[in-house]
């Protein structure tokens, strides 16, 4: 039996039907259509899917929609601000942090948390932090790189 929930995605108010074995990662993305958040592996091993409730970073491909009524999620796809993307994206692209571009979301959601909680993490603090997010592709220096320098183009722009 479907449920109404209601969730506030990336600032905007939803009201949406979803049954008991509703994952959030297949609300974003069928009910939603945000597809930026991706399905890895589906067991919680890649971080691919990770979004933020409530401020929290968390695996949409393990979390129940239905227990989340109130919440609010963001995703890597958040409405973009005054510049037109966050800065924590605008950063990716300049260090060439992005190559096959699936496990981008996820790390980008990681690097907002991580920024939000700390705005001038070092080097190992952001490897600590995102050391759960799998990327076959970058080995992982453009990606700290872009998450250092992205706290400084917001700063810049304060």
């Amino acid at each position: 039996m479907k449920k109404q929930i209601e969730l506030i995605v990336n600032g905007v108010r939803r009201e949406l039907l979803v049954s008991p074995n509703d994952l959030l990662l297949n609300v974003l993305r069928d009910q939603l259509g945000l597809t930026g958040t991706k399905y890895g592996c589906g067991i919680g091993e890649c971080c691919s899917c990770t979004v933020l409730v409530d401020g929290t970073p968390m695996l949409a491909c393990l979390i129940l929609a239905i227990g989340l009524d109130g919440s609010e999620i963001v995703t890597s796809k958040e409405s973009p601000n005054q510049w037109g993307t966050h800065p924590v994206q605008e950063s990716f692209l300049k260090h060439g942090a992005i190559q096959c571009g699936f496990c981008t979301p996820g790390m980008v959601v990681m690097g907002k948390a991580l920024l939000d909680e700390n705005p001038e993490p070092t080097e190992k603090e952001i490897r600590e932090y995102i050391r759960g997010n799998l990327c076959r592709c970058t080995g992982y220096t453009q990606i700290v790189r872009a998450i250092q320098d992205a706290d400084q183009t917001a700063r810049h722009r304060a």
